[in-house]
């Protein structure tokens, strides 16, 4: 799948929009706020491997599902694209908002902790502001209000690109000259719910991150992620023991890192090169056919959804 800055296309009346997945480097969980809602920190990149969302202009508002991983998705009602799509319209009313269809390309494996669902309403916001020519963009602070209105994860997805995130997700620091990472997601499949992680984690009040390296090539982010932790790892295992199979798959290939992300239970190795990286994924394909596999790399700075 294309993934650079010329990806997104827009014409009168269609506009596609890539849909990055979101890999936690490190999550630490730093405490509880009295809503409930946890707060953390977390380093958080965005990779080549994502979904696609494209929206059209059309006579009556419509919604479909495809590509290898729409099994499992609600196809209306509780669904965060329709719900971006209602949020804006809500905001600027039936004229400037007429009806659109909307396309999912569905590749991320679901309920997998790589901001799937995240990534997909950020991308629906962005290309309904573009095929409605409203004037909202990725950096506008209403956009990012109502993108935290439907979920912690998507002003992080908006921005589709390397961050230091803080409080539930809200607080964001442009992470700039860290280097492309390539790395290996694996899924087993086996689907993980995340109120159930949190529900079982042992510390609530952990440390938090310690300070980013001051001069990041790759062997550097790779040390100071030897420092580093995600809290949710724990926990996510004890419910889904396949992800110990996953990291066990993963360790076979020798990477330079490699942990969970975010709540589970898609894991992720770093490598030397991308031709290691792509390597390490085929050969995983052949042990494990029936499972999500993917090389990818880092897109730093380069968001696709511009």
């Amino acid at each position: 799948m294309p993934h650079d800055t010329a990806d997104a296309v827009s014409d009168i009346e269609t506009v596609s929009v890539f849909a990055p997945a979101k890999i936690n480097l490190a999550l630490h969980v730093t405490g509880r706020r009295d809503n409930d809602y946890h707060t953390l920190e977390t380093i958080a990149v965005f990779a080549s491997a994502g979904d696609r969302v494209t929206a059209a202009l059309a006579m009556r508002d419509r919604y479909e599902i495809t590509g290898p991983n729409n099994r499992g998705l609600p196809a209306k009602d509780d669904n965060l694209e329709l719900r971006a799509r209602d949020l804006l319209r809500a905001e600027f009313g039936p004229t400037d908002c007429p009806p659109v269809a909307i396309r999912l390309e569905k590749h991320l494996p679901v309920a997998a902790g790589v901001g799937g669902g995240s990534a997909d309403a950020a991308a629906t916001l962005l290309a309904l502001c573009r095929l409605w020519k409203l004037p909202l963009d990725k950096r506008s602070p209403e956009l990012i209000r109502m993108a935290l209105s439907l979920g912690a994860d998507i002003p992080m997805c908006l921005a589709s690109t390397t961050l230091l995130a803080s409080g539930i997700g809200e607080g964001l620091t442009r992470i700039e000259d860290w280097p492309d990472l390539p790395l290996v997601l694996v899924n087993t499949g086996e689907k993980v719910p995340t109120a159930a992680v949190f529900a079982d984690l042992e510390h609530r009040d952990n440390p938090p991150l310690g300070a980013l390296p001051a001069s990041p090539n790759l062997d550097a982010v790779v040390d100071y992620l030897q420092t580093t932790r995600n809290d949710l790892q724990p926990p996510a295992m004890a419910l889904a023991p396949s992800i110990a199979d996953a990291l066990a798959e993963l360790d076979h290939q020798r990477p330079l890192f490699m942990r969970m992300t975010g709540s589970g239970a898609t894991c992720f190795g770093i490598f030397a090169s991308q031709r290691d990286a792509e390597k390490a994924a085929a050969a995983i394909r052949i042990r494990q056919p029936d499972w999500y596999v993917q090389a990818a790399i880092t897109l730093r700075g380069r968001s696709v959804t511009q």
